[in-house]
């Protein structure tokens, strides 16, 4: 069996300086397994380059998931479709599909609080980073409350790029806090810049007709309305909350227990 031949140190240290990180490290190893079997350089060549591409692509997929700050969610899996009074499945099947992406449209789930809002629209987007699309999921205080912090123009152009520049960007629980005319128009900022170009997924409590609790004193409320809702799929979901059931239940299960 013939012998590996020395590798030089230099070669590994020009793919590092390449980017070529995996080529890098794992140099030696390919050339003991080239010389044992007896491959020819191009098949050398073809087994680095596929082993750098796929740890590109994981490396890829471990940032838009660190960039997207999805946190802890339940897979979709677990959702249970039998509780909600009503909910459209086809309709959430289809957007778990990602079709809506391509097309720039948005996806707004509308239901009262502990009905899966947020699991669904965290599952929606999880399933666009697998799909490679870059994502970013936020609150609607936390965006706002970061927009509202910045105190120079060219500071909010900055933070309105970020949430400009995804894919998909997920806006969870806007409904349950009210909000002042310049928070709307902030919002209306990130809604009109993202329209027709890229994805919003929003979750709200609150139907369409009663936002002007959020933003009562806004006069582009009407407008943010238009823009989200123009190209979006609306899924409602009716019920009682889900995690008060689960609370309940646990309740029942500690007195027996006891």
């Amino acid at each position: 069996m013939p012998s590996a031949p020395t590798v030089p140190a230099t070669l590994s240290s020009h793919l590092r300086r390449l980017g070529l990180l995996r080529a890098a490290a794992d140099l030696n190893d390919l050339i003991a397994r080239a010389t044992k079997d007896r491959w020819t350089p191009i098949t050398l060549l073809e087994t680095l380059a596929a082993a750098e591409l796929e740890d590109r692509a994981h490396r890829s997929l471990e940032r838009r998931f660190k960039r997207a700050r999805l946190g802890r969610f339940k897979p979709i899996a677990d959702f249970d479709w039998a509780w909600p009074k009503s909910l459209d499945r086809p309709l959430v099947e289809r957007v778990l599909g990602l079709d809506f992406i391509p097309a720039a449209e948005n996806l707004v789930l509308v239901g009262a609080q502990g009905l899966g809002k947020t699991m669904i629209a965290k599952n929606v987007v999880h399933q666009a980073i697998l799909h490679g699309h870059s994502a970013l999921f936020t609150t609607a205080s936390d965006l706002l409350l970061d927009l509202n912090g910045q105190e120079t123009a060219r500071s909010l152009e900055r933070r309105l790029r970020h949430y400009t520049r995804p894919h998909v960007l997920a806006i969870d629980e806007i409904g349950y806090l009210a909000y002042d005319a310049h928070a709307a128009d902030l919002l209306f900022q990130i809604v009109t810049r993202r329209y027709e170009q890229k994805s919003i997924v929003l979750t709200t409590n609150l139907a369409f007709r009663d936002w002007h609790t959020i933003f009562p004193n806004a006069s582009c409320a009407v407008g943010l309305i238009d823009r989200l809702t123009h190209h979006a799929a609306i899924v409602k979901i009716t019920g009682d909350s889900y995690r008060l059931r689960e609370a309940e239940h646990a309740q029942k299960v500690r007195r027996t227990a006891s």
